[in-house]
């Protein structure tokens, strides 16, 4: 019997991969953040209300794509594969929403307890600090986590480097290349 067995992957380009993997997630999580930042800025700024934490943006990003990254270790939110695309995409994106939550949860406790505040006050910052905030951020992560998975559910049913071809390479060329 002559089974084939897939080509092993060397260390590097595991890593090389994962990073790209993670400077992409990192990448589009840091334009979300920022334009929604702006967008409060601009808004306080209408209130004369000084608003400015764009370093914040990054620091987030790079913390989300980490928590993403982790989840995907874990294989979140893997359902449904052979259902149509949108449930896969809703399904992991809510999946991804919650582990998020719960991780900025933890997050703002363990700096809490690093500044010696009680559970409950660093709890109480998790979302804007009322309960309106949390739901709108909760929204929010998920109006950003839908296209994120959209696309990558997209890119398992008609491949990576053909979904990137589409996206990034003019029409003519796709075009000429499939001819």
């Amino acid at each position: 019997m002559n089974s084939r067995s897939p080509p092993k992957v060397s260390i590097g380009a595991k890593v090389t991969d994962e990073l790209k993997e993670f400077a992409i997630i990192a990448a589009y999580l840091y334009v979300c953040f920022t334009a929604l930042l702006f967008y409060k800025a601009s808004i306080l700024k209408a209130y004369d209300i000084p608003f400015a934490p764009f370093g914040f943006a990054v620091a987030k990003a790079l913390i989300c794509a980490k928590f993403v990254s982790v989840g995907h270790v874990l294989h979140v939110g893997e359902r449904f594969k052979s259902l149509p695309l949108i449930w896969p995409t809703l399904h992991k994106s809510v999946a991804f929403l919650i582990l998020l939550l719960a991780l900025n949860a933890l997050e703002e406790v363990v700096i809490g307890l690093m500044h010696h505040r009680t559970i409950a006050a660093s709890l109480a910052e998790v979302g804007g600090g009322t309960v309106e905030q949390l739901i709108a951020t909760s929204i929010v992560g998920l109006l950003i986590l839908i296209p994120f998975f959209a696309f990558r559910a997209l890119g398992e049913v008609v491949g990576e480097r053909n979904l990137v071809r589409v996206f990034f390479y003019p029409r003519r060329t796709v075009d000429n290349d499939n001819a």
